[in-house]
């Protein structure tokens, strides 16, 4: 994707930032089990879509990222996975 296309999706993936090369969304939950449900939804998410973020897991945050290796940069698929990361379960009505 060009940086203009890559601008213009993100502006339909709230929270989601282009970060060294990567979509990258911060997501912050009460406390370790929601963290790691989410994880495991974002698990689910990936298996679904053969798509695998990165992702960076703490006590009550989790830093998911998507770049597709394969062509060497963003890719529309990146956004896919990103808008269902949000829609889990309705997370951004629970998010901090």
């Amino acid at each position: 994707m060009t940086a203009d296309a890559i601008v213009t999706a993100l502006q339909a993936v709230p929270g989601w930032a282009l970060k060294d090369g990567t979509i990258t969304r911060e997501f912050a939950f009460n406390n370790h089990y929601e963290t790691i449900a989410f994880v495991n939804a974002v698990a689910w998410v990936s298996h679904t879509e053969d798509h695998h973020p990165g992702l960076s897991v703490g006590y009550n945050r989790c830093r998911v990222s998507y770049a597709t290796h394969s062509v060497g940069g963003i890719s529309e698929n990146d956004f896919i996975c990103a808008a269902k990361v949000n829609a889990l379960a309705g997370m951004d009505d629970k998010l901090k």
